[in-house]
């Protein structure tokens, strides 16, 4: 009776060896980077271990951000052990938000506020005579705003800035 459980151990075990001698053999197969790729990938997650062990941890961003990099190198399904797929999938989702968020920033300066929009049309309005140049100048010496008077001009009315380099180009 004792003879069938440890049979079916020694059974268990040397197909269990057998199963570890496939994998190493179809690992032959694979090209080196895929295979180091799966290995960083696997002490990543061996390293999350060990840290849990000394004080809770969650991964850090760097963490995840080389987990899913590394991924793409090889079938990570079979290798991902400390966290569930759709969780690892969530971090490469959010990769892409911030790639993209990243990606679609603003560029260049900053706009003028829309207050100081409005107060370089009336400005311009209300005194036809004056050219970004002054309007500029009236913004830095009375409210101590510093504007170029380049963006003066964008912000006058059209009409007004016509007129304006009209004479400037004539006089």
């Amino acid at each position: 009776m004792r003879t069938a459980p440890s049979l079916l151990r020694l059974v268990s075990i040397l197909l269990d060896l057998a199963q570890d001698v496939l994998q190493f053999l179809l690992l032959g197969t694979r090209s080196s980077a895929a295979l180091k790729a799966e290995n960083i990938f696997l002490r990543k997650q061996l390293a999350l271990y060990l840290e849990r062990e000394a004080k809770p941890r969650r991964a850090t961003d760097a963490t995840r951000l080389s987990m899913v990099l590394l991924s793409r190198l090889f079938a990570w399904q079979n290798a991902l052990i400390n966290v569930k797929p759709e969780t690892f999938l969530g971090w490469h989702r959010k990769g892409f938000q911030l790639l993209w968020r990243w990606k679609s920033r603003p560029r260049g300066r900053p706009r003028v506020p829309r207050q100081l929009r409005e107060l370089i049309f009336k400005m311009a309005h209300e005194n036809q005579t004056w050219g970004e140049e002054r309007i500029a100048a009236e913004l830095l010496l009375k409210l101590g705003i510093r504007v170029s008077p380049r963006t003066v001009r964008r912000y006058m009315p059209l009409t007004l800035a016509l007129e304006n380099e009209f004479l400037l180009n004539d006089g």
